[in-house]
């Protein structure tokens, strides 16, 4: 196989990011024991960082679980398992974005993600972009309509019914709101939040029945959804190969097994009057609690991670807008813009990676370098 003129041409010159010219010296990755691998045990300083900002959140949602409640007042205690899951929550929630922000590469989008969030210059030159990203890339998650359009309904199903959900639990467990009947049975009753009077409405009308079967309804949206990407996960070689367990297949069958334990205490309250209930409502407290208690550590931590990525999105998008775009030191080929480019090699040199000039060039330039830094220094060797 003969050398490409474009290959020689690139191994006659220095690789980028190699003090010492070597083309073969650049393209080789750290060592085991260097420095970017010396962040894969969390420090102590951060543990302790982490464990502090846990017990402060953990602290001031009790606090206003018990102002919400009007000091325990409109707490229902039956609803107790699930308050404490949730205080557990916001503990693990608040440990692993601390742990997580702590890494040089999420602190770097931490800053820059919220920094471009709560820019008013960012606003002022594009007052639309923000809404605009939340709607598409937060809520109705376009992107993954790129990749297949069963695999964004799907997750479109399973985004709407978690939100439905929390929407409806999380204040209901804290006791924030509450449904009061001025006659002990029906039909009226009245919504309150913190005590106030928001709206009256018949149990019995289309509103009535919808306030009493909200988390019915996201049952129905979160069952086909959680169905369809464990089908997924049973059949696609691709999905298959890398999937695990524990982070994978866990999350969609505890989405199931709360929907269905959920739909089961409907069915057995309405047409089997009452029967298998206790044991249904005991199923149903310990998926939800064990889920709860899962979230800050499995999969769903995405959940939380996300809105730091639409920053990131809003970042490259203003750098765009400005028509700040990096081009390919080799081809001159767009890259991106340059503030993205100039942070993910500074994030890259955070993490002591000595090639950050290679964010510089385009992938298919970084595969002709490559390839001629193998055949300049390593295909030479062989007779």
């Amino acid at each position: 196989m003969t050398e490409p003129p474009e290959a020689s041409a690139a191994a006659a010159q220095p690789a980028p990011g190699d003090p010492t010219g070597s083309a073969g010296a650049a393209v080789a990755p750290p060592s085991p024991g260097g420095s970017a691998r010396s962040g894969a045990a969390v420090p102590r300083s951060v543990t302790a960082r982490a464990t502090a900002a846990g017990v402060i959140v953990s602290l001031l949602l009790i606090v206003a679980i018990v102002l919400g409640s009007r000091f325990l007042e409109n707490f229902d205690s039956a609803l107790l398992p699930y308050a404490v899951a949730t205080v557990f929550l916001a503990f693990g929630v608040a440990y692993r974005y601390t742990v997580w922000v702590s890494a040089p590469g999420a602190r770097r989008l931490f800053k820059k993600g919220w920094g471009s969030l709560f820019s008013v210059e960012n606003f002022r030159k594009a007052p639309t972009a923000l809404p605009k990203m939340i709607a598409t890339y937060l809520g109705f998650q376009k992107f993954l309509g790129a990749r297949s359009h069963a695999r964004w309904a799907a997750h479109q199903l399973i985004f709407w019914g978690c939100i439905l959900a929390s929407l409806i639990t999380f204040p209901l467990t804290w006791g924030w709101f509450t449904f009061t009947s001025g006659t002990g049975s029906g039909p009226g009753y009245e919504m309150r939040i913190w005590g106030f009077k928001i709206i009256g409405f018949d149990s019995l009308d289309i509103l009535g029945w919808l306030m009493f079967h909200g988390l019915d309804i996201a049952a129905v949206l979160v069952i086909p959804g959680a169905s369809y990407f464990l089908w997924r996960r049973m059949k696609d070689r691709g999905a298959i190969t890398g999937q695990r367990f524990g982070y994978d297949l866990v999350p969609l069958i505890a989405l199931i097994v709360i929907s269905v334990t959920g739909l089961l205490l409907t069915f057995s309250s309405i047409f089997l009057h009452g029967g298998g209930y206790e044991f249904l409502a005991i199923l149903h407290m310990v998926s939800v609690v064990f889920t709860l208690i899962y979230i800050p550590f499995g999969k769903f931590f995405h959940i939380v991670q996300r809105p730091a990525a639409v920053g990131m999105q809003l970042f490259k998008y203003t750098g765009r807008q400005d028509q700040e775009v990096f081009n390919c030191r080799r081809c001159e080929e767009p890259i991106d813009t340059a503030p993205y480019v100039e942070n993910l090699r500074g994030t890259m040199r955070d993490l002591s990676l000595d090639f950050d000039e290679w964010a510089e060039y385009c992938p298919r330039c970084k595969r002709v370098l490559r390839g001629s830094a193998y055949l300049s220094q390593v295909k030479k060797g062989f007779k």
